[in-house]
């Protein structure tokens, strides 16, 4: 759990300025003099300090009656909290008409390459939620349940959404929304998949390794939004197909057949509908974990 100080940083204080509001909370009222022993902080700071938490209406001075002891006590957190809230929130209503007027036109056939497992659930959050009659989604379960929220108001909306679950759980998990087909039809080494795709407009692809880095990238270039839509609409196919079919297609196969077949195979092994039948019948991993 992160402590006051990070927390009070992440909110746009400074150091000292998160140190002094603490001790303040602490030990209070104070003065000057006393805060900085409390807090650390060193004496030729800390008034400047004081005066900026002034600003910030994080804390108060108290004047005695010889007017010469000054004391300060912060302002209690929840009503402190909610004036950074109000400011905040009036800020972002001004902010978005403003910086609207600078903004160029978004190019159709953009490329948007990023890092790291909290952008990739941020965009992914935000393609879900423009997403107005259509969403193909293909995902594991640790993103299933992060994401589970964004897919139920998508649903809510009257969303078709199709979902793939590439771990093929044996469990549903809770998070996956709409239509929802368990093929295990593609195998990643040490590596989860996440693919969005609403409204046939857009796409995000984002792999997840177990050791490395999460790299994402969200397009709206038309032929890598159909290939992405295209995978999954196939994987989802293939999987159906194969399990029912069974035993009779491959009773059907021509020796012509099983040799074009046996050069899909990842494997090498030369039989491409046995591996692939092995990992539709693989069990599913019901934590996402790789």
């Amino acid at each position: 759990m992160p402590d006051a100080i990070t927390l009070l940083q992440e909110l746009g204080f400074s150091e000292y300025e998160a140190r002094a509001y603490q001790g303040l909370l602490q030990h209070n009222p104070v003065t000057g003099y006393e805060l900085a022993k409390v807090s650390g902080i060193p004496r030729p700071n800390i008034y400047p300090v004081l005066q900026k938490l002034e600003g910030r209406g994080a804390t108060i001075r108290i004047v005695g009656e010889d007017e010469e002891a000054v004391r300060y006590a912060p302002i209690p957190p929840e009503e402190f909290l909610k004036r950074i809230d109000d400011h905040f929130q009036a800020t972002l209503n001004i902010a978005g008409p403003v910086l609207q007027t600078f903004a160029q036109a978004r190019q159709a056939d953009y490329i948007w390459n990023t890092q790291g497992y909290s952008n990739l659930l941020a965009h992914a959050r935000t393609l879900i939620s423009d997403a107005k009659t259509k969403l193909v989604i293909a995902l594991w379960p640790d993103e299933a349940r992060s994401l589970a929220d964004e897919l139920a108001q998508a649903e809510a909306r009257d969303v078709q959404v199709t979902t793939l679950c590439l771990a093929s759980c044996v469990h549903e998990c809770g998070g996956c929304r709409g239509q929802i087909f368990r093929n295990k039809v593609v195998e990643t080494v040490e590596a989860r998949w996440l693919l969005v795709v609403p409204d046939s407009q857009e796409v995000m692809v984002g792999e997840i390794p177990a050791h490395n880095e999460v790299s994402v990238v969200r397009t709206r270039q038309r032929l890598l939004v159909e290939m992405t839509g295209w995978f999954i609409q196939h994987a989802i196919v293939l999987g159906v197909l194969l399990r029912d079919a069974g035993e009779y297609l491959e009773s059907r196969l021509t020796p012509e057949r099983r040799a074009l077949l046996a050069e899909a195979d990842p494997r090498n092994s030369g039989d491409w509908l046995a591996y692939i039948h092995q990992l539709l019948r693989s069990p599913g991993d019901s934590s996402g974990s790789v």
